[in-house]
């Protein structure tokens, strides 16, 4: 029932339309239902496999706590990427992808942390002592690297993930994640190669309602994911803490005993605390003469 309902929602949405006929890519043959019109009719059964596949890979992903990459320059993708993935807290290029985005990546972060700097500057007001112009100038820069690069600010690492709206569109980042090995996810129109990536989800990736409903249903396992993952740290951190608890108990116990056995050793007889050491008295007569007939014969 559960995929009858998802399938009813994809076919709303027109995930199911794909491009005409003379500008199919034969690799997406296994995943067409029909042609209708000149126009590729994309098998949703299909497409349901694909989206579950990846939205448990990309759950695993975000439960493990490492970061998914969300790219889309596409016009028609740009405003639903960016808010699925600031839903999620996760990376994401939306603007135009710089060459060496994750090749180069020391390099890009480096421009990253101008960016944030030239952002400190002008917020605790060290700027201030700038002329007019250097102001303008420090401001139109921030503006621009924020454009392109505000969406990857916080991440200090290659992500785990890439997952692109469309991969024939993005060629330059799916490149760059096979070259590293990184994991990519798309949606795969029936122009493109669905060979190229890992995880492909047939759809039609030029619809906003087809890219929405895709963008949303994998942003809920991601989501769920995470919702995981700190349940998962919270309940580590709860028998951390008893565990602690159990240790100061058992080492008190422990001192307790300790103190015990020594409080027994030292109250012995003749060793108690007022006890007085004993004297080794001689078999001595008066005087300190020995007695006669002790060993000494008369001469």
């Amino acid at each position: 029932m559960e995929n009858t309902s998802l399938q009813q929602q994809l076919l709303e949405a027109g995930v199911h339309f794909g491009h005409l006929k003379k500008k199919w890519n034969p690799k997406m043959l296994p995943y067409i239902f029909a042609e209708k019109k000149g126009i590729h009719i994309i098998d949703l059964n299909k497409t349901v496999e694909g989206l579950q596949e990846s939205a448990a890979a990309l759950k695993a992903i975000a439960r493990s706590g490492k970061k998914i990459m969300f790219v889309a320059t596409k016009k028609q993708a740009k405003e639903i990427v960016c808010d699925c993935a600031k839903r999620v807290n996760m990376p994401y290029v939306t603007e135009r992808w710089l060459g060496g985005m994750l090749t180069n990546f020391n390099t890009v972060r480096k421009s990253v942390k101008k960016m944030q700097s030239i952002e400190k500057m002008l917020a605790d007001g060290s700027a201030e002592s700038l002329t007019k112009k250097e102001k303008l100038t420090l401001t139109r820069d921030k503006e621009k690297m924020e454009k392109v690069l505000g969406g990857i600010a916080q991440i200090s690492r290659v992500p785990a993930a890439l997952f692109m709206v469309d991969i024939g569109h993005e060629h330059i980042a799916l490149a760059e994640a096979r070259k590293l090995g990184i994991s990519t996810f798309g949606m795969v129109d029936t122009n493109c190669d669905p060979n190229k990536i890992d995880f492909a989800i047939p759809a039609n990736d030029d619809a906003t309602k087809s890219i929405a409903i895709i963008l949303n249903y994998l942003t809920a396992a991601i989501a769920e994911g995470l919702q995981e993952r700190q349940a998962n740290k919270d309940e580590d951190e709860s028998n951390d803490s008893e565990e602690s608890a159990e240790a100061k108990a058992a080492r008190f116990e422990s001192k307790a005993d300790g103190g015990d056995d020594r409080n027994k050793r030292g109250s012995g007889p003749g060793r108690g605390p007022g006890a007085q050491p004993k004297r080794r008295i001689a078999a001595t007569g008066q005087g300190g003469r020995r007695p006669a007939g002790s060993g000494g014969g008369a001469r």
